[in-house]
């Protein structure tokens, strides 16, 4: 049931899409001939004449159309009749054209208002990590450190923890002995190298019996990420470099000693790095009984887990008065907006892999969990942040979407006259089947996400 309740949200979503190209067009006196809601696949469920216009409901609802004149290549209308739509002004075609995601972006701001006057609280979409419970298998490490159960967690490394994910994003990047070193720490550590051993050069075997002096093995250095990968808006790319076969055995035979003797492959340079991969240390600072404590510093294990489970609880703002409610809904679409729109560079730069990409089978199905999990409430938050998001897309200057269309209108206004309708047909024709790809890539991707358990 919850996840029928959220394709009919979805399907509101199109309907209103289309509510918008439709009403605009009436406004303007442009005539239409159908209002279609759902894609005319397979029949049609039913259909009347309301007026000029026939209005359809097609079996596959979600999708939607509004046709003109122009779409219909046995009208009778002739071709300079003002009832076409390719013969109103520009500025006209442009209002109807970017109607629909106007009227998305104007129901994504009403369905956030209405859920923080109703519900009366939003999502701040930051949360206080708490330590639910030390695990029994805990490393030694989180037991010297000092944390605690009920700590509330603030900082890791200096950086803010707002979530879980950023905390295991932290753990899992600085596990022991993980077979990835920092450049720059591998040229300190051969430089140390050099001044104990200068009778060697940096590449150089050294003869098998020749024993060489080895520094203290120190940390290596703190992992700091970024705010914006803790909060995955980008995805955090590890750059250090890795350990081959026989760098990863030699740090293996170097533990503990002071000086190792050469088997005549031996090179400072791999004993560099061999010396690099050793421990990152979280340096925490948690909340207990309203005072900040920074910890010990802490070693994950060779996992990256640091033995504890963790609670996270959402922070609220309430929204009980016309000024909070307002002020709470802007700042809620302007953070969420934002995430959006980088997401979307993120898309277009390559910095998301195709096959992190979902479509509608996995809204529809998140969707459902989130309102059978968290309530109708959360469901309407994520049906007007899928709003702007349809609003948002179909505004790329892309041909086949409503900012293809406007972007030849926009070239139409800057020439004085309008582009060739052949070469529009040709370039959306190829775009539409692009998409039909892409649509196609997409439903594999949520398709084979919900068989492998991955969602």
């Amino acid at each position: 049931m919850s996840i029928v309740i959220m394709i009919l949200l979805l399907s509101f979503l199109i309907l209103v899409h289309e509510a918008g190209h439709f009403f605009a067009a009436r406004a303007l006196g442009i005539k239409v001939d159908k209002f279609g809601f759902g894609l005319p696949i397979g029949p049609t469920l039913w259909s009347k004449k309301v007026g000029e216009v026939e209005v359809l409901v097609h079996a596959c609802l979600l999708g939607g159309y509004v046709a003109f004149p122009d779409d219909n290549k046995d009208s009778n209308l002739p071709m300079d009749s003002k009832d076409r739509f390719a013969n109103r002004p520009v500025w006209q075609r442009m209002i109807v054209i970017s109607a629909g995601v106007i009227m998305n972006i104007i129901a994504a701001i009403l369905i956030v208002i209405m859920t923080a006057s109703v519900w009366g609280k939003l999502p701040s979409g930051s949360y206080d990590v708490y330590v639910n419970k030390i695990a029994q298998e805990a490393n030694q490490s989180v037991l010297d450190s000092g944390l605690q159960k009920g700590d509330k967690i603030l900082k890791v490394n200096g950086s803010d923890i707002n979530s879980t994910y950023a905390l295991s994003l932290y753990s899992k990047n600085s596990a022991r002995f993980d077979g990835k070193v920092n450049s720059d720490f591998v040229k300190e550590n051969l430089s140390n190298l050099q001044k104990l051993n200068p009778e060697y050069s940096a590449e150089q075997k050294i003869s098998s019996g020749l024993v060489v002096k080895l520094p203290e093995i120190v940390n290596e250095p703190q992992l700091k990420i970024a705010d914006e990968e803790l909060k995955g808006y980008s995805i955090f790319k590890n750059n250090e470099e890795n350990l081959n076969s026989e760098q990863i055995k030699l740090r293996k035979v170097i533990q503990g000693k002071t000086s190792v003797t050469s088997d005549g492959n031996l090179t400072l340079n791999d004993l560099a790095y061999a010396l690099s991969d050793s421990l990152k240390s979280l340096n925490i600072v948690v909340l207990r009984d309203g005072k900040e404590i920074e910890l010990k510093p802490l070693y994950p294990n060779e996992k990256g887990l640091i033995g504890i489970m963790m609670d996270a609880r959402e922070k609220l703002v309430p929204t009980k008065n016309p000024k909070s409610i307002i002020k709470g809904s802007c700042s809620y679409l302007w953070e969420q907006t934002y995430m959006l729109v980088y997401g979307l560079w993120q898309l277009f730069t390559g910095k998301i892999p195709a096959k992190d990409m979902h479509g509608i089978v996995v809204i529809a199905k998140i969707g459902g969990d989130v309102i059978q999990n968290s309530g109708i409430f959360s469901g309407l938050l994520l049906t007007a942040l899928i709003s702007m998001d349809l609003a948002l897309v179909n505004f790329l200057p892309i041909p086949a979407l409503d900012g293809g269309h406007f972007m030849f209108l926009m070239i139409e206004l800057l020439r004085g006259k309008p582009v060739k309708q052949e070469t529009i047909d040709k370039v959306s024709t190829f775009f539409f089947l692009l998409l039909i790809i892409f649509m196609v890539l997409i439903i594999f991707n949520d398709i084979y996400a919900i068989v492998k358990h991955q969602l």
